[in-house]
């Protein structure tokens, strides 16, 4: 190829940094520079480096002095070389161990969304939800365990079947669920001012699924965060999104919840291998009086309990290398049973206590379908009868934190306004949530 100049600018370091010193040239004007080879030493506001050629060149032009600061995005010197990559986007030196440099770099949105006068009230606008198409029959599973029937499954888990995904990723489901949330509530995604999401089963370490999702619905310039609370993440994303609402932070925030344990299991462990299904859930918070009236939150966690639901890795899907740890979700199912028991029941008592409510008021508990034999030994002491504890648990498994917005779904076209409804969940951590809702 022809020599041709170009440009060489200094690499680009972290975000918030805007340029950096040359400390000292290493090269002159005239010089032959073989790839490479050290240019300058530098130093930026966290770190000194040495600026390496990107080619093969000749030094042309030297374009500042030492102990100059220079602007990232302005060139230090022009260059003359044969290198055909370098006709086409300036010199970075990036080194081997990075990533290839984006097309076209983003640029920082801030939206400012706070709300001026103090929130009086938070309100729940929309419901939206998915649950994937194919449908898992405890018939399946049992090609695993021939010693044990349909009718014992059910008799000890409540469910018959429940439902698995396919080639989703987790954000895949929660963008589903989202969008019907954002439309339900009257709303465009361009006035979401906060996403938060629960998940256990994210799609990546980072960045978060709820970053994903961001870009999935088109939403920039506003925060976007996950939150791991096992089972009771979407509760405890719902009075998160409430704090953001009532310091001012935001007016509408997202919260979705997706799991997907269908492919942390073991098929050698009965424990858990029948229990779990996939799924999402969202719900938009709002700083508004129109819709269905947040009353009372309650959020706890015992680390006493940490070894009764636990997974020591991280994502959604297992490595084909995992000999040196166990990768699958492990449940102590005595110790989850008595503790899930005590906690639904003594959560439904004290919030129709701070609701200032009486037990025959509640028209629905919806609790998380953690197991049907829990839920009804938690209802028998919660002082509501069992016929208003709603289970989905049956044809949908547990969902983990996104089952209490998927059994919300499937009741919501028969409340009436003002209903007051109870929720109520635990998780590993060991966590427990529950919150009342005035529809």
């Amino acid at each position: 190829m022809t020599p041709f100049k170009t440009e060489l600018f200094l690499p680009a370091q972290a975000a918030a940094e805007t340029e950096a010193t040359i400390i000292k040239w290493l090269v002159a004007k005239g010089e032959s520079i073989k790839k490479g080879q050290y240019l300058a030493e530098v130093e930026s506001a966290k770190s000194t480096f040495e600026f390496e050629a990107p080619c093969d060149c000749v030094v042309e032009t030297i374009l500042c002095n030492e102990g100059d600061s220079v602007p990232f995005e302005e060139p230090v010197m022009i260059v003359t070389t044969a290198d055909s990559s370098m006709a086409s986007q300036p010199a970075t030196a990036v080194s081997e161990d990075e990533p290839e440099p984006v097309s076209e770099l983003p640029k920082m949105e801030i939206l400012e969304k706070k709300s001026e006068e103090p929130v009086k009230t938070v309100s729940m606008l929309g419901i939206g939800t998915y649950l994937p198409s194919r449908i898992v029959k405890t018939k399946e599973l049992l090609a695993e365990y021939p010693d044990i029937t349909e009718e014992y499954i059910f008799g000890v888990t409540g469910i018959k079947e429940r439902r698995w995904a396919a080639d989703e990723k987790p954000s895949d489901m929660a963008y589903e669920a989202s969008v019907k949330a954002i439309e339900q509530s009257g709303l465009n995604s361009k006035d979401i001012d906060a996403i938060v999401v629960s998940t256990t089963t994210p799609d990546v370490v980072m960045p978060s699924t709820a970053c994903i999702l961001q870009g999935k619905l088109g939403i920039r310039g506003v925060p976007a965060f996950d939150l791991n609370a096992a089972c009771s993440g979407w509760l405890y994303g719902i009075s998160v999104a409430k704090g953001l609402i009532c310091s001012g932070v935001a007016k509408n925030v997202l919260v979705t919840a997706v799991d997907m344990q269908s492919r942390v299991l073991d098929k050698s462990d009965r424990n858990t291998y029948f229990l779990f299904g996939d799924g999402a859930g969202a719900t938009v918070v709002s700083a508004s009086d129109s819709g269905h009236l947040i009353k009372q939150e309650i959020l706890t966690a015992d680390s006493g309990g940490l070894t009764m639901a636990r997974r020591h890795m991280p994502g959604y899907d297992i490595p084909n290398e995992s000999n040196d740890f166990d990768p699958w979700v492990r449940l102590d199912g005595r110790a989850l049973f008595k503790f899930a028991t005590e906690s639904f029941s003594s959560l439904v008592r004290e919030l129709i206590i701070k609701s200032q409510w009486q037990a025959q008021d509640v028209r629905w508990v919806v609790p998380h379908q953690a197991n049907g034999r829990i839920i009804k030994a938690a209802a028998k002491k919660s002082g509501v009868p069992f016929e208003k504890f709603y289970l989905n648990i049956d044809r949908v498994g547990n969902t983990s934190s996104a089952s209490i917005p998927i059994a919300l779904q499937e009741i919501e076209n028969g409340l009436q306004k003002n209903d007051k409804v109870i929720f109520c969940t635990v998780g590993a951590g060991i966590t427990a949530a529950g919150l009342s809702l005035q529809w």
